[in-house]
């Protein structure tokens, strides 16, 4: 069998059609519906979407935080104390233990092994310093943070929601809330489990009353999820590792989901990763309660075990995003929905409109 490129998920996309901005109110998006047993395609808006959910059905929500990740530091050598310099960018993508964080650095050719970086406050004061430990690809550092007390809220403090490039224009105070899902409780992404974006308390309280299960977990999303993939053919993939965690109460409204022949909802692709990660986890068993971290990579041949159901915002062209759905709902149907989606002029990626698949 011919291994499938990463060249065969591209598509066409109009630049104009990568939504910029929020919709005006949450949950006013756009949705296309496919079916996965026919390939049928129907243009609907996200207000129907309990209309697609049966009494029973299990909906998994990801109720990760994202925090201001994105932070501008002043390089000084650490032996030239406090020396005037240019700022750099310093994107957090996840913590690695004592303090230490691993940060994409732009412009990171300036940045090197031994210096350090202050972070100040919009006062000048000097809030967070760090040293930079390791050097890896792609501008990639490790950083030692000197020790504070509340690392994530000197992180409100002077953060900055960290938007995704194609968003091209500076965070502004309200991707606070709208960057961030009505359910978000546990801080630690550095970019939003995007489908659940939509949702809204009305709507969740109104599946909740037709019968609706809902359940959380939790994946912190990090450069596994918007990292380019820099190889040339599927089998030479390798994802970074995200951390997660399937709380008691979800790992028992799984198990009895599965026993009951009930079907499993995920909102998001994060979601269907944690869920098919847990379940090879399991091979074969009740899923139980556990922290850990994943690099699970889905695309077309991979047998899901879990879900049955997926809400999912429309992904960059010959992403890992587009080759978990592909491997969903086959990669012609869902070529196909994204055709149908440019041609009806859907709004594309994080502030985009969604498509659900069933």
């Amino acid at each position: 069998m011919t291994c499938l490129r990463v060249a065969d998920f591209g598509f066409d996309l109009p630049q104009e059609l990568i939504a910029q901005e929020p919709p005006t109110e949450r949950g006013l998006s756009r949705m296309l519906v496919l079916d996965r047993g026919t390939g049928a395609l129907r243009d609907a808006n996200f207000a129907e979407f309990s209309a697609l959910l049966n009494p029973g059905d299990l909906l998994v929500l990801n109720d990760s935080r994202v925090i201001p990740a994105r932070l501008y530091a002043r390089r000084t050598l650490i032996h030239d104390r406090r020396e005037p310099s240019a700022l750099v960018e310093v994107l957090l993508t996840e913590p690695a233990g004592d303090d230490c964080w691993r940060a994409l650095v732009k412009p990171g050719k300036k940045v090197g092994v031994g210096e350090s970086l202050a972070f100040p406050a919009p006062s000048g004061a000097i809030v967070l310093e760090a040293e930079v430990l390791e050097r890896g690809e792609f501008g990639e550092r490790l950083l030692r943070f000197a020790h504070v007390d509340d690392f994530l809220g000197i992180l409100d403090q002077i953060g900055h929601m960290p938007l995704p490039p194609y968003i091209r224009r500076d965070d502004g105070e309200a991707d606070r809330e709208r960057y961030q899902t009505v359910f978000s409780r546990e801080p630690g992404s550095v970019a939003a489990p995007t489908a659940g974006l939509h949702f809204t308390p009305p709507l969740l309280e109104a599946l909740v009353a037709k019968g609706v299960q809902v359940a959380r977990i939790t994946l912190h999303v990090g450069l596994g999820t918007f990292a380019p993939l820099r190889v040339e053919r599927l089998d030479e993939v390798h994802l970074h590792r995200e951390r997660y965690t399937l709380p008691e109460e979800t790992a028992e409204a799984l198990n009895r989901a599965v026993r009951e022949g009930r079907r499993i909802v995920a909102a998001g692709t994060t979601v269907v990763r944690t869920l098919e990660h847990c379940a090879l986890q399991a091979a074969g068993g009740d899923l139980k309660s556990h922290s850990g971290v994943t690099g699970i990579f889905i695309s077309p041949g991979f047998k899901f075990r879990l879900v049955g159901g997926l809400l999912t915002n429309f992904h960059l062209p010959e992403s890992s995003l587009l080759m978990l759905v592909s491997a969903f709902a086959g990669r012609e149907p869902v070529l196909a929905a994204y055709r149908h989606a440019v041609q009806q002029q859907y709004r594309f990626f994080s502030y985009g409109d969604c498509m659900f698949i069933g």
